[in-house]
């Protein structure tokens, strides 16, 4: 692999290695899915401490999260590209542990929403300036593979993170998944302090003015390819956030009553998504970002009807070896799609990648979150409202990809 280091930069330190440059980009944006899936076990007890009956309700503890994470990045991305990388980031990291800090202290459910709302308002600079950064050093089929790698370790992170917040839960309450996690973000920030320079080059440093910005977001929002592909990306997106708002309802409680054996089947399969980065990182200069992207949404979207076909045979309580196959199949597709559709995004947009990022974050999050939380409302205790949620994002999604291909899928014309 190449260092990472930014032509002409003109950094007080050089960047790290490699490795730790990638360590510190994934646990970095870790930060965000550990905040969210460390806390799935203690829904339960939440539930119980605050009163709670409706389990859908509980839903909200991470779609409040989201929403604020993805309405805050758009400012998050212009003030990257007028102050730099660093600075936005520990103040964005500081702004979460705010939120966290308010976490640990909230006396009834409506102010852990809000306490969780505040975090998310944080959390969205871990996403924009990672992808930035990564950005600022890459492009291209170099740049996917990079962030690739930062997936997947990025993703070992919810293999072990509902476990982890079920060992809390054995040896304290509820409150400490919190502290958890504003100790992880104290931690961070210490590491950018020390080790991580700023990687903006002078020449891509603007001047923060609304004029400025209005015309980046006009210059991101009106390119083709980029629009297209954060579109397709809100779709993916999506899926993921519907499988997280109903994961603890299927395999902890209601569908499969896994109890504690829960943090196990969710590790598993979140294991099985970071081999998928793993596979996209060593195939994608190989074979291109758009042939490898398009077979999975295809492969994603037509695995998601069989599955339906065959939740609906077992009246939407398919076996759970059957139903966690059928899963992993298609969240294994899922994670070949979204650091592709990513750097394809972001490919055109390089002299704004702060402003551009946000953008896309902004806009894709919004739209996983509005309809992954659609399809997670739906949940009747059994799988089908999700499994039949997938095929219609994957079915909308290659729509989006063939009109912003004009129909051409699986080329690799303008790739890097």
């Amino acid at each position: 692999m190449n260092d990472p280091r930014p032509t002409g930069t003109t950094a007080a330190k050089p960047l790290p290695g490699l490795v730790e440059f990638i360590c510190l980009m994934a646990i970095t944006i870790g930060l965000v899915a550990l905040s969210i899936d460390n806390l799935l076990p203690a829904f339960g007890p939440i539930a119980t401490d605050f009163g709670i009956e409706d389990g859908n309700r509980m839903q909200m503890l991470i779609y409040f999260f989201m929403i604020a994470f993805g309405l805050m990045q758009i400012v998050y991305g212009p003030l990257a590209d007028s102050f730099g990388r660093r600075p936005t980031l520990i103040a964005g990291l500081g702004i979460y542990c705010v939120g966290t800090i308010m976490a640990i202290f909230a006396d009834s459910y409506e102010h852990l929403l809000a306490a969780r709302f505040v975090q998310g308002l944080g959390a969205a600079a871990p996403r924009v300036l990672t992808m930035a950064i990564t950005r600022d050093c890459f492009e291209g089929r170099e740049m996917a593979r990079v962030m690739s790698f930062v997936m997947m370790v990025f993703i070992i992170l919810p293999v072990f993170a509902p476990a982890s917040g079920s060992l809390i839960l054995a040896l304290a309450n509820w409150h400490m998944i919190f502290v958890s996690t504003l100790v992880l973000a104290i931690a961070i920030v210490c590491w950018y302090l020390l080790r991580m320079p700023e990687t903006l080059h002078p020449e891509y440093r603007h001047k923060l003015s609304v004029r400025r910005i209005v015309r980046d977001i006009k210059t991101t929002v009106t390119n083709r390819q980029t629009l297209g592909y954060a579109t397709a990306m809100g779709m993916m997106f999506a899926c993921l956030m519907a499988y997280i708002g109903s994961a603890q309802q299927v395999f902890e409680t209601e569908v499969y009553g896994l109890g504690v054996w829960f943090p196990l089947v969710f590790g598993m399969i979140a294991a099985c998504m970071s081999v998928s980065s793993f596979v996209n990182a060593r195939l994608v200069r190989k074979i291109g970002m758009h042939k490898i992207s398009h077979v999975a949404l295809f492969v994603m979207t037509v695995s998601s009807l069989i599955n339906v076909l065959i939740a609906l045979w077992f009246d939407g309580q398919p076996p759970l070896l059957v139903f966690g196959i059928g899963l992993t199949t298609i969240l294994f597709c899922f994670s070949l799609t979204m650091p592709n559709f990513n750097s394809l995004a972001m490919e055109p947009v390089g002299a704004i990648a702060g402003t551009a990022s946000s953008m896309i974050g902004v806009y894709s999050t919004l739209i996983g979150v509005i309809a992954g939380g659609i399809i997670g409302q739906q949940f009747n205790g059994t799988v089908i409202p999700l499994l039949v949620g997938y095929f219609l994002l994957g079915l909308i999604g290659i729509v989006i990809v063939g009109v912003t291909e004009r129909g051409k899928f699986c080329h690799a014309t303008h790739e890097a």
